[in-house]
């Protein structure tokens, strides 16, 4: 069995695991608050180019907080327990804290990124409007670019 690894909370840990869960309270609490003026038919899927190419029911707006509470939680999980990650470098007594530091720091920028993504997008349904075509080439940036930068810095702790 792996030894149990500690990973000291940083300001920045809090300050992504807050905004994650603030932004999806605030999405339920839009949703609860404003349910009255939401439009019964809304953009129930969109196309890369963020034109709307299906309508849905509004109830459907509760996909998205529903599945970004999930994959928060699922990935607070993940975070909990370093030992089990795979870092694709050998950890050394030398590199560990900066390796999983840096896992960490990518893991809690991902959360971040996915809570805001979930809210955008229900709001953007929640007002019937289309996603502005800068979305997802944005979003996909944001994704991809915070883990390529940490697989790039992690090649760099190699032994």
């Amino acid at each position: 069995m792996k030894e149990r690894i500690i990973i000291k909370r940083t300001k920045y840990d809090v300050i992504m695991n807050c905004l994650s869960y603030i932004l999806l309270i605030g999405i339920v609490l839009y949703l609860f608050l404003n349910w009255s003026h939401i439009p019964d038919k809304i953009p129930g899927h969109y196309n890369a180019l963020g034109m709307v190419d299906r309508w849905g029911n509004k109830n459907e707006l509760w996909i998205c907080p529903i599945i970004g509470v999930i994959l928060v939680i699922g990935i607070t999980l993940i975070e909990k327990f370093p030992q089990a990650w795979n870092v694709g470098i050998q950890v050394t007594e030398q590199n560990k804290e900066r390796v999983y530091r840096l896992l960490k720091n990518m893991i809690v920028t991902e959360k971040g990124v996915i809570a805001a993504v979930f809210v955008f997008i229900t709001v953007k349904s929640a007002l019937a409007e289309p996603l502005p075509i800068w979305f997802l080439p944005v979003f996909l940036i944001l994704l991809f670019g915070s883990i390529g930068i940490s697989i790039n810095k992690l090649m760099k702790l190699r032994p």
